[in-house]
């Protein structure tokens, strides 16, 4: 089972957001049962939050996160997706690295450790999404 992690449950972590400690937690017993990853639009937009190499790759290290590029796969499925979003009239709220996080989960990865916004469960309706017990989120 692998599972990629959304920027935002990064994030939540290093800013010890409320739902922290219930997030590594997740995390924890998703290694369990099998990798985490992130892909490199979670990479970079995390980076930009700690702003420093070593902490980023500690940070990572310590919660077991594995660095894996999306497929090209998954970068079509993400502008396809995108796509019929816009032409629905979707605004700019969400952008093609929203999608492209998504797609990587669904085509290179198992499921997609992230709060729910919305727009997973519409547009990527199949994709198993992995949230703490305690959270507002669903899994499913």
């Amino acid at each position: 089972m692998i599972t990629a992690i959304d920027t935002a449950v990064l994030v939540a972590i290093d800013q010890a957001e409320a739902d922290a400690e219930a997030w590594v937690d997740t995390l924890a017993e998703a290694r369990e049962q099998g990798a985490l990853c992130i892909c490199e639009v979670v990479a970079a937009e995390y980076f930009a939050v700690v702003m420093d190499a070593d902490t980023f790759a500690a940070n990572l290290r310590d919660l077991g996160v594995e660095f894996t590029p999306a497929s090209q796969q998954a970068a079509c499925r993400a502008g396809e997706i995108f796509r019929r979003y816009r032409d629905a009239g979707g605004p700019r709220e969400h952008l093609i690295p929203d999608f492209l996080i998504a797609a990587h989960a669904a085509e290179d990865c198992d499921r997609l450790a992230s709060p729910d916004r919305g727009y997973l469960r519409k547009y990527f309706p199949q994709l198993p999404l992995l949230a703490p017990p305690t959270s507002d989120w669903k899994t499913r």
